[in-house]
């Protein structure tokens, strides 16, 4: 946590293992020890709330699912960081640091984590439109992926404007019910558009 917090506020460049330790009320020697070094315990920090993408995927891509359900498990795996309080809000400013300031991490992060996961909807969605996977279904699968990323990022300004959309007891479950929404309905105006050929 107090690795977090300095590399969200500082970033990894700023941030040094003698500021970790002092801040985790540890010694140095304790993060060579568990985590190898500085590049080790940034890593850790990053990426141990994640689950590996298959256990995402699970959720979602079950040939049995109907539409509800698929959209339901998908916007479960999403959502569940935001169940994690501050802990979440950490990881989040992590993420979009690596974004503006990259050590590489973000660009193995897409690779081992995002690209299966969005390939995994690309071919559901295929599945329940009954289309070969092409550049449509993967405009589809960004724009479904895109309602939660929304709530995701912008989480700060979520809880300045309308805090209770975000701490109702059941606020991810309710948040998670309306963008299976929003995204049935995205999906059945593109079934209706290929029925329709207009695409």
């Amino acid at each position: 946590m107090a690795a977090m917090r300095l590399f969200a506020e500082q970033g990894f460049a700023r941030t040094s293992t003698r500021e970790i330790a002092l801040a985790a009320g540890a010694n140095v020697a304790a993060i060579s020890y568990y985590f190898g070094d500085k590049a080790g315990i940034y890593r850790a920090a990053l990426t141990d709330l994640i689950p590996p993408p298959e256990q995402n995927i699970e959720l979602f891509d079950q040939p049995h699912f109907t539409l509800r359900e698929m959209l339901e498990g998908f916007y479960t795996q999403m959502l569940a960081p935001l169940a994690e309080g501050e802990l979440a809000v950490l990881c989040m400013r992590m993420w979009m640091r690596e974004m503006v300031e990259p050590t590489g991490m973000w660009t193995r992060e897409i690779e081992v984590g995002i690209k299966p996961e969005h390939m995994a909807l690309v071919r559901v969605l295929a599945r329940y439109l009954g289309v070969t996977p092409d550049e449509e279904t993967h405009r589809l699968a960004y724009s479904v992926a895109g309602l939660a990323l929304q709530l995701m990022l912008v989480r700060d300004v979520i809880g300045s404007i309308t805090p209770q959309l975000l701490n109702a007891p059941d606020a991810i479950a309710q948040w998670t019910t309306r963008l299976a929404d929003y995204a049935e309905a995205m999906i059945l105006a593109e079934q209706k558009k290929l029925r329709e050929g207009k695409l």
